[in-house]
C-alpha cells in the first residue's frame, strides 16, 4: 500500500502464534500500533482449523498478516521455525494477503508473565493469543521505527 509521507497508514493486521496444537489469534491496527487478543484456533499436528481461520479473515479483512517465528535463542531455525513458514505460506496462498514473519523468542513467556501479572489462573489458550498480540504489537513497533 503506497502511502505519501502526509498519509497516516491504516492498515488492519491479524497475527498469528502458530502452534502444533494451537494458534493464537490478535488484531492490530497500524495507526494506533496496538493489537488485541482475539482467539486461539485448534490445530491438528499442526495442521490449522482452516474454516475457523477463514471467519477470522472474513471478519476482521486483514490488510496483511504477522506470523510468529520460532526460533532458537541463537536465532537459528529448529522444525517449528520451519512449520511456521510454511503455515504462512499457506496463508498467503489461500487469502492472498502479504505475509511478514516475526521473531517470536521469549513472546509465550511475556504473554504468561502479561496475564500473571492480573491474578487470574492461565490457559494455555490466552497464552497464545497474548503471545499473538505480542508478536503484532512487537511487528507493528518495528515497522513504526523503520
Amino acid at each position: 500500500m503506497a502511502k505519501n509521507k502526509d498519509s497516516v497508514k491504516t492498515r488492519t493486521l491479524l497475527g498469528f502464534d502458530y502452534g502444533l496444537k494451537r494458534i493464537g489469534v490478535a488484531v492490530g491496527q497500524e495507526l494506533t500500533g496496538t493489537a488485541s487478543a482475539l482467539v486461539t484456533v485448534r490445530a491438528n499436528d499442526g495442521k490449522p482449523d482452516w474454516d475457523a481461520i477463514s471467519k477470522l479473515v472474513g471478519q476482521w479483512q486483514p490488510d496483511e498478516v504477522v506470523v510468529g517465528l520460532p526460533l532458537n535463542m541463537d536465532g537459528s531455525f529448529h522444525d517449528l521455525s520451519y512449520r511456521a513458514q510454511r503455515f504462512g505460506n499457506q496463508l498467503h496462498g489461500r487469502y492472498n494477503l502479504p505475509v511478514h514473519f516475526m521473531d517470536e523468542r521469549l513472546s509465550s513467556l511475556d504473554a504468561e508473565r502479561e496475564l500473571n501479572s492480573r491474578s487470574r489462573k492461565v490457559q494455555a489458550a490466552d497464552i497464545d493469543k497474548v503471545a499473538a498480540k505480542i508478536i503484532l504489537e512487537s511487528w507493528l513497533m518495528s515497522q513504526a521505527s523503520s
